[in-house]
């Protein structure tokens, strides 16, 4: 039978990314004290508060099928060895050999008989070859608490002597689940685990039961496409006589064409290879691949992949593997950055083993970023929780939390996980906020006045609470009149925080705009504002179509409502408040789970989203939203290169727009068809380039932020519980505009004065600086969640030089421009080099 009649049905093209889990505990961090001998299997500690059964919840969210499975493959242990820098011989078997024996009874401890062993203590697997890893996968002792991983770096190498930097660093939950701690996929020999901490403080020890390594997700991390113009394909076979099978077809850029192995007469036996000469040389580090659209023969299994200078001598494999049947693409990453003119493809095994055949709708290449160009990734720095929420905080500190557990959600719990991360040394740090009584899981924010945060709804859905940075401390404020969960906030220009929709949770029914008053603490419900006119076409209804809107505060507590519906909307605040049309967002359609931003005073920049909250195509479609009194103008600026929803997206102090993950089709927990290419959007161009890929897809629940630093952190997605798609983690992007093209730091201006911690809109700052600078800029301190972040603003600043490195800086007298809040003030150099920021907080 031929295989071009043997057809599957025709799917969708599904752009599948996925890292392996990053499983947090089941259980919230609770350092308990175990009895007894340190290695020996003393009593085991009472259950943490988050053991208990969570209350069930009717839009508990179930992961698909998908996202079940990691991606990266668990890599055959078969001839491993492990050593450790210290391990327990006398009191117990306690040998490092013990955590690759396939025995979780079993376990490496660290020297406790007589001295014990200080912390640091390190574990090296030695895989005796090279392979690509992804992830470290840690599972603690089954018996006893005592040396549970806290702080935790991992290191790789090639040769065990020479390691460099940390590929990843972070805290993990104290509790006796397994957890995945992932990082930029690479190739290595050696992989060492460190603990720096023990999770509960008992002792200085460390102990584990198993580890493993995960191999090559397909997430190549800090690569960008090359360029396919004038690159020639040639194959071992081809079919030509019963259709058009030639190996130019993986070039051509049309996936409804494609490369075949000679099936008509006799087929061709595999192996069959497909060589491209890109008649240059360049640096390749990962090998893209893209299934047949119209049938499943043929499509690759098992494979490896090897390059030439000369188009002759092939050296070692750079990739070897076996990719899934299915119809998604599948990317190779190499294990080393190879130099070379030709890459050769062969496959040894049908996906399906339907016949001896192969065949590519696509073939491409991607190689290491330039990081003047296209940025660079951080290392990955992993949190004892899925950090569903964020809020960059004074102090150099980002907020984090996820729901009543750290790994999933459901129910009204009255409890939430956080974790603070400070920016300066890389530490995670946790706790359980219990005197709210509040699950603050799914919620509105607001970054108040005064810099504080106001956390409304979700999971306890009438519920509100505020945190406060200058003391660290959650208090409970006054009750929303409306239960709701998935709804937006903004403040206003009267220092007042505005709420609308949410129908997520809470009961049935329009969720009308209220505003919190912080003089009184408390609710005023508008009735002149309901949810109905904001409304997209969802096909779930309300419980979709009024989630996640994009607010923009203006001057006299109004608020423009400009999406994710494509009907926008003027709101005023006073009184029993208005609602009243402001005109389509252009030619868009609904564009739930997109987001806006505003880059800068009065402009705003609206990315894709989907018709529908899910399982729907996402879009490319990017727009403008120009407010000038009353009046909006909105238009179609340049499209993405990659139609996402779920993404995230920040305004850097130079006015430039990043957006960071998201998907092609978006389906909660699941990382397929993952966007990993982040886009820079230039106003000056309207247009979007490439930036340097992620190690980890981002889709739903992660999040995005700029730092005080002017870089930006990208992290979280997943919290489905027993699911392969939480990820735990983030890493921080330092931008094209901070590096020059080595990768080496960009002089930057330096501000040295006259910020003070408080300022009055209409006043004016005397600011000194190291050198002359070219301009000035307010970045409102945001706080972001599932896509959303109302509270980022960008408000250039006027500056009038008055002496060698002084400068008289004017913040603007309207409170509609320059929101009341804490904001971060950025000298910008002639080349728009942003300096560190300073907080001020403008009042």
């Amino acid at each position: 039978m031929l295989p071009r009649r043997i057809r599957a049905r025709r799917f969708p093209l599904l752009v599948a990314f996925a890292l392996g889990s990053l499983l947090v505990g089941l259980t919230p961090w609770l350092g308990v004290a175990s009895p007894g001998q340190p290695g020996g299997r003393g009593p085991t500690p009472p259950p943490a508060f988050g053991q208990q059964t969570a209350k069930s919840s009717p839009h508990h969210g179930v992961a698909p099928a998908n996202a079940m499975e990691p991606t990266a493959p668990v890599l055959d242990r078969t001839g491993w060895t492990a050593t450790a820098s210290d391990e327990e011989t006398v009191g117990e078997n306690g040998r490092a050999a013990n955590v690759l024996d396939g025995d979780t009874a079993t376990m490496w401890h660290s020297r406790w008989s007589g001295t014990p062993a200080p912390l640091p203590h390190s574990i090296t697997v030695d895989m005796h070859r090279t392979a690509v890893v992804s992830a470290l996968v840690y599972k603690p002792r089954a018996a006893g608490a005592n040396g549970r991983v806290g702080e935790y770096r991992i290191s790789v190498s090639a040769d065990g002597t020479n390691w460099g930097s940390p590929v990843a660093t972070g805290t993990l939950a104290d509790d006796g689940s397994a957890k995945t701690l992932g990082f930029a996929p690479q190739g290595a020999r050696f992989v060492r685990l460190t603990a720096v901490t023990e999770a509960g403080n008992r002792g200085p020890w460390t102990s584990a039961a198993e580890l493993d390594l995960l191999g090559d997700p397909g997430t190549p991390a800090a690569t960008v496409d090359l360029p396919r113009t004038g690159w020639t394909a040639t194959a071992s076979d081809e079919e030509t006589v019963g259709e058009n099978g030639r190996a130019a077809n993986a070039l051509d850029g049309d996936p409804a064409t494609m490369w075949h192995s000679r099936w008509s007469g006799t087929p061709a036996p595999l192996p069959h290879s497909i060589t491209v000469d890109m008649h240059r040389m360049a640096a390749v580090s990962a090998l893209v691949y893209q299934p047949r659209r119209d049938g499943v023969n043929g499509r690759a299994g098992a494979y490896t992949i090897a390059t030439s200078a000369d188009g002759t001598t092939f050296g070692t494999p750079v990739a070897t593997g076996t990719w899934r049947d299915d119809d998604t693409v599948k990317t190779a990453t190499f294990t080393r950055p190879a130099k070379a003119r030709y890459v050769r493809l062969t496959v040894t095994r049908e996906a399906g083993d339907r016949g001896p055949w192969t065949s590519a709708a696509e073939i491409r290449l991607s190689g290491p970023a330039t990081p003047g160009t296209h940025g660079s990734w951080s290392r990955i720095t992993g949190f004892p929780l899925v950090p569903v929420a964020t809020a960059v905080l004074p102090g150099d500190k980002l907020l984090a939390w996820s729901a009543y557990a750290v790994d999933r959600f459901g129910g009204s719990n009255g409890y939430t996980q956080t974790a603070i991360l400070d920016l300066k040394t890389g530490r995670v740090t946790q706790r359980r906020i219990d005197g709210t009584r509040h699950d603050m899981f799914c919620p509105g924010i607001a970054m108040l006045a005064d810099g504080r945060v106001l956390v409304t709804g979700g999971s306890n859905a009438q519920k509100a609470s505020i945190y406060d940075p200058a003391t660290d401390a959650w208090s409970a404020t006054t009750d929303m009149n409306i239960a709701r969960g998935y709804q937006s906030m903004t403040l206003l220009s009267t220092g007042e925080a505005f709420v609308l929709g949410g129908s997520w949770s809470g009961a049935t029914g329009d969720k009308a705009g209220e505003v919190w008053s912080p003089a009184t603490r408390t609710w005023r419900k508008l009735p002149g504002v309901p949810a109905a006119p904001a409304l997209t076409a969802d096909p779930a209804g309300a419980y979709r179509a009024d989630n996640h809107m994009w607010l923009y505060a203006t001057s006299a507590g109004r608020v423009l409502q400009l999406g994710p519906s494509r009907q926008m909307n003027w709101i005023t605040t006073s009184g029993n408040g208005s609602i009243v049309p402001a005109g389509t967002r252009a030619d868009s359609q609904d564009a739930m789970t997109g987001n806006a931003v505003a880059y800068d005073i009065g402009k705003l920049l609206t990315l894709g989203g989907s018709p529908a909250y899910e399982k729907s195509p996402a879009t490319r479609r990017a727009y403008t939203v120009s407010i000038d009194g009353d009046q909006v103008r909105s238009a179609r600026t340049g499209d993405m290169g990659n139609a996402r929803a779920f993404g995230n997206s920040v305004v850097m102090p130079d006015g430039k727009v990043a957006v960071f993950g998201g998907q092609s089709y978006p389906v909660p927990f699941s990382d397929a068809t993952s966007v990993l290419t982040p886009e820079l959007w230039d106003p000056a161009t309207g247009r979007f380039t490439p930036l340097a890929t992620m190690a980890i897809p981002r889709n739903y629940h992660s999040v995005a932020n700029l730092l005080p630093d002017g870089r930006i952190f990208s992290g979280g997605g997943g919290l489905c519980g027993d699911c392969a798609t939480n990820h735990a983690d983030g890493a921080v992007f330092t931008p094209p505009y901070l590096l020059n093209a080595d990768g080496s730091p960009k002089p930057r201006p330096v501000i040295t004065g006259g910020v003070p911690p408080r300022a009055a809109a209409g006043s004016s700052l005397t600011v000194g600086t190291e050198g002359p600078v070219a301009s000035f800029v307010l970045m409102r301190a945001a706080a972001a969640t599932h896509s959303t972040d109302n509270d980022q603003r960008r408000v250039p600043l006027t500056a009038t030089a008055t002496g060698t490195g002084t400068y008289t800086v004017s913040i603007p007298a309207d409170k509609g421009v320059v929101l009341p809040g804490t904001y971060m003030l950025f000298a910008l150099d002639a080349r728009g080099v942003p300096s560190t920021a300073r907080f001020v907080t403008v009042s």
